[in-house]
């Protein structure tokens, strides 16, 4: 009996230890990390509203080396949403003249697959129609690369 007695003078004893260890599991108990709850609904709301039916230039493109920017000097761009999310009609308008394709993209938007094919594009957009990946998201600039390759070629396109 006597050893349970000395308790209440063992923790007087040694409070401030005591204090500290009661403040450090208070603290590391309440402490959670916040992490933000980005839903796929989210990305594609961000997505529709900063890309979607947006006119786009080509403000920088590079190929193995050559800045061929000028190829585009007349050149406006525009996605337009499909029946889902992930993909639609895309349109370039040189002048007068407007081309048709195609866009996909994979669910998170890392792949931006562009295809204009009718009527018959100029030389300059077999350069852009290939599969992308995003290198920077940073609007008004999309900043583009090939997809599965390191071939040197560079896409920035500007939001207008």
């Amino acid at each position: 009996m006597r050893k349970f007695g000395e308790i209440p003078v063992m923790i007087y004893n040694n409070r401030f230890l005591v204090a500290l260890i009661l403040a450090a599991a208070l603290l590391l108990g309440s402490c959670k990390k916040k992490v933000e709850d980005i839903t796929q609904q989210t990305i594609q709301e961000y997505f529709e509203e900063t890309i979607l039916n947006k006119n786009f230039i080509v403000e920088f493109a590079k190929d193995t080396g050559a800045d061929i920017t000028d190829n585009y000097y007349a050149d406006t761009f525009i996605m337009k949403k499909g029946s889902t999310y992930y993909d639609g009609v895309m349109t370039g308008k040189n002048g007068a003249i407007i081309y048709t394709g195609t866009w996909s993209s994979n669910e998170d938007y890392s792949r931006l697959v562009i295809n204009i094919n009718t009527p018959t594009p100029p030389a300059a957009y077999t350069f852009l129609n290939r599969p992308w990946r995003f290198t920077k998201k940073s609007l008004p600039i999309m900043e583009l690369a090939p997809w599965g390759t390191t071939d040197p070629k560079i896409l920035h396109m500007r939001r207008l």
